[in-house]
C-alpha cells in the first residue's frame, strides 16, 4: 500500500511541474501575441486560461496597471500544494 500512495503522489508531483511549465510557456507566450489560430496556442489557452480566469475572478488585486500576476499566484499555489504533499507522504 505504501508503495501505491507514493506511485500516486509522484505522479501528482510530475503533473504539478508539468502544467507549471504549461503556465509558464502560456504566460510568456502572451508577451509576444502568437497566432490565436495555432493548435499549440489554443491547446495552451485551453488548459490555462480557466485557472487564471478564475483566480482573477475571485482576486481582483492580481490584476496591477495592466500587469497580469494570476500565473504567478498558480504557481505559488501548485508549488505550496506540492511541497506539502510531498512532506506529508514522504516525510
Amino acid at each position: 500500500m505504501n508503495a501505491l500512495i507514493y506511485a500516486i503522489v509522484q505522479t501528482l508531483h510530475t503533473v504539478m511541474n508539468l502544467y507549471i511549465w504549461i503556465v509558464i510557456i502560456a504566460a510568456l507566450l502572451s508577451f509576444v501575441r502568437p497566432d490565436p489560430y495555432n493548435p499549440i496556442v489554443q491547446v495552451l489557452h485551453r488548459l490555462t486560461e480557466p485557472v487564471l480566469n478564475f483566480i482573477r475572478r475571485k482576486m481582483p488585486f492580481v490584476v496591477l496597471s495592466g500587469i497580469d500576476l494570476s500565473p504567478l499566484v498558480v504557481i505559488l499555489g501548485l508549488q505550496l500544494v506540492d511541497n506539502f504533499m510531498m512532506r506529508a507522504v514522504l516525510g
